[in-house]
Formats: C-alpha cells, sequence, structure tokens
C-alpha cells in the first residue's frame, strides 16, 4: 500500500542507530528523502551512507539539539538540501541507571536538557514551516516509564511524561494547519542505548543474578520477548502516513503487551 511517502523529506534526530535508523530504512524504502541527525556528525554520515548505498536519498547532519541556535541550522540545511521539512521525528536520547536518590542536578539536567528541551527546540524549528505549508508530520519517541514509572529511571521518566504533555499541547494548536503530533511509547526495546546499560548492569550483577533478572524481565512480556527497532519503527511510519491523517496527540504504545492501559 503506498502510505505518502514518495519524495516527502523527513528528519529523524538520534537517526544514526537504534529505532531512528530503524525507521530511516523504512522511510527511504517507501521513497522519502530522509536526514539523519545525530551529535555524532560521523556517526551520521556514516549511517547515512549504509542506506545511500542502498539507492537511498539520504543526508547525515552533526548537530547538538539542546542548542536551539544548531536546531535552526539543522532544519535551515535540510529545506535547502532535500526540500520543505514535511516529517520530523524525535528519537534522540540519553538515559542513566541510577535511584533518584544516587542522582545529582546534573544527572537531571544532562536528561532533561536532550529528551525534553531537545524535542522542544527541534519542534520549535521545523514546525513554523509546516504551518505555513499546511502540512507536516511529527513523532516524538517517549517511554512506559513516563506512564507507569520506572524505578531508576525517575528523571528519564520525567522528561518523557514532559513530552507526552507537548505533544497533546501542541497538537490542539496545529491540527487545523494540517500538522499532526503523536508520541510512540516503546517498551524495552534492543538497541545499542539499551545494550550499553545491560552490559554494565551485567558486570555490577555478575552472570547468576543478571541471569535472574533477564528471565524475570521477559516474563511481563507477553509476547516473551523484548522489541526490536524495527517494531517501533513500523508505528513511526504509519503516524507519519497517509494513512495516519486524522490521528494527532495520541500516544501510541509498541511494548509486546508489557502495559495495556
Amino acid at each position: 500500500m503506498d502510505q505518502g511517502m514518495r519524495d516527502r523529506v523527513a528528519l529523524i534526530t538520534g537517526g544514526a542507530r537504534g529505532i531512528g535508523f530503524a525507521a530511516a530504512r523504512l522511510f527511504a524504502a517507501e521513497g522519502a528523502r530522509v536526514a539523519l541527525v545525530d551529535i555524532n556528525g560521523a556517526a551520521a554520515e556514516a549511517a547515512a551512507a549504509r542506506l545511500v548505498d542502498d539507492g537511498a536519498n539520504v543526508i547525515g547532519i552533526g548537530a547538538d539539539i539542546t542548542d536551539v541556535g544548531q536546531c535552526a541550522a539543522m532544519v535551515e540545511r535540510v529545506n535547502t538540501t532535500l526540500g520543505p521539512l514535511a516529517i520530523a521525528v524525535n528519537s534522540a536520547a540519553v538515559l542513566d541507571d541510577k535511584t533518584f536518590l544516587e542522582s545529582s542536578p546534573d544527572d537531571w539536567t544532562r536528561v532533561i536538557d536532550v529528551c525534553l528541551y531537545g524535542a522542544m527546540n527541534v519542534l520549535h524549528c521545523a514546525l513554523p514551516g509546516m504551518v505555513e505549508r499546511k502540512f507536516g508530520r511529527v513523532v516524538c519517541l517517549a517511554s512506559d516509564s513516563a506512564k507507569m514509572g520506572q524505578a531508576r529511571l525517575s528523571y528519564y521518566a520525567a522528561a518523557k511524561g514532559g513530552v507526552i504533555a507537548l505533544v497533546k499541547s501542541i497538537a490542539q494548536e496545529v491540527g487545523g494547519d494540517g500538522v499532526t503530533l503523536n508520541v510512540v511509547s516503546p517498551g524495552a526495546t534492543n538497541t545499542e542505548l539499551r545494550q550499553g546499560r545491560e552490559a554494565s548492569m551485567r558486570a555490577a550483577m555478575g552472570e547468576e543474578k543478571y541471569a535472574r533478572r533477564v528471565k524475570a524481565v521477559l516474563k511481563m512480556y507477553p509476547t516473551g520477548r523484548l522489541g526490536e527497532p524495527n517494531d517501533v519503527a513500523s508505528a513511526i511510519l504509519y503516524l507519519c502516513s497517509a494513512s495516519a491523517g486524522w490521528v494527532t496527540g495520541q500516544v501510541l504504545s509498541v511494548n509486546g503487551g508489557f502495559a495495556m492501559a
């Protein structure tokens, strides 16, 4: 089925790996022109080159989304190089593995700057053109921790809860201008970010205790497995497609049944 993506221009933050890169691959396969954004410009360019080798029209951009000036320059480059920006996907994120009492204000600032203020910066720069052109699709990544809470992810969950409130509010403001905003809320997904966190936990806990933890985590998923980046990317593709033109201000959980509320 035609998803209405051909020649649409999409910008994906956190696009060098994980869910962002998986979404870029799907968008490119549908004929979209894609800008992959990462704070590591070399990683963004390398990821883009992988898709270019497959025949896609993709560029890599290095940008720090906590800097609104860099976000403005990023959007301008996309408009100039690929064409008018039509789709923005915010998947950039950082997280810690600390209890709240172990954490410090510096930890909170780092996570909230990327996960919440970063999304705000990108949207503030991307939305004016979409509103002017009377078309836009925005998807921000959140987390089921934002809806349920999760030990050792308190300020990450707080930031992602802010993203949900932000998206719902802006969706009410720009819906009449042909712009939709939605949230995809993944459960545990086998990304590089998660793999790094799990490696640290494994080293700290030891093999036996860690194996018990993995078994206990999987029991919480009725599907019996963790998510893969493509599971989440497929939901992002849907929300940016022609089929989802009447879907806005929603939170779509993609979580293998972990949370059903």
